[in-house]
């Protein structure tokens, strides 16, 4: 038999003198394993009537706000790690757009996009003008563009949406998701509505999650904001 295979023994268990008597040779012991101090509980009696001391109480205090510093230091070190991801696929889909030759290729790059680095579950682009013919591939073969003009019946539960100039995060209403993501609809928990161009003037884009919670009103805006004014730029500019 290997030593690999052989049984682990655990050593013999140290009694409480033991261990006083390691401590009292060396007492240098807890100022070369200060960490272990953050563990330790050592009550201070005052007088006879078992009292925990003012003393134990702020201790315990500081230990419990030391947590809670630790906890938001992990939360920012992980927000801070997430934006800097955002900032990287931010900046492949500025580079991506700028490289698009024509307005279709764009919608082409942003779609792609969208499903591969952006992990959206549904998504689709709601665009206000356009030529004739520009587009034919697109609406044919595909879900993600819609075009129709602007004062469309269908937009009407839209209106406050698009006169506000802003990202909306959150819950839509039913006519809302049927218009954008039809027979996908019931699947669809959240959403992102982003404008495109002032007040919309482009049209806008629409991102969809199943998972109610993904998008909410809570969450930043910047990104979202970001991504707007890059699609929209690239589509008035071609």
């Amino acid at each position: 038999m290997t030593s690999a295979n052989k049984p682990q023994v655990a050593g013999p268990e140290l009694s409480a003198t033991e261990v006083t008597a390691y401590l009292r040779a060396h007492p240098e012991f807890f100022e070369q394993h200060q960490e272990l101090l953050d563990g330790l509980s050592i009550p201070h009696r005052t007088g006879g009537s078992g009292a925990v001391s003012l003393i134990e109480r702020q201790v315990a205090t500081l230990r419990q706000k030391n947590l809670q510093l630790e906890r938001r230091l992990k939360d920012l070190i992980d927000i801070a790690r997430s934006n800097d991801e955002l900032a990287d696929k931010v900046h492949v889909l500025a580079t991506a757009l700028m490289a698009a030759g024509t307005r279709a290729h764009v919608i082409e790059v942003a779609e792609e996009l969208l499903r591969s680095s952006f992990n959206a579950d549904q998504s689709v682009l709601v665009l206000f003008e356009w030529q004739d013919g520009e587009f034919d591939e697109f609406t044919r073969h595909g879900r993600f563009l819609r075009t129709v003009t602007r004062d469309d019946a269908a937009l009407g539960s839209f209106k406050t949406f698009l006169d506000g100039n802003e990202a909306r995060c959150g819950k839509i209403r039913d006519t809302q998701r049927k218009f954008l993501f039809a027979d996908d609809a019931d699947d669809i928990g959240s959403a992102a509505l982003v404008p495109l161009g002032e007040n919309a003037a482009n049209g806008f884009l629409a991102i969809g999650s199943r998972d109610a919670d993904y998008f909410n009103p809570g969450m930043s805006m910047d990104f979202l904001g970001r991504l707007g004014d890059l699609l929209g730029c690239a589509l008035a500019v071609r």
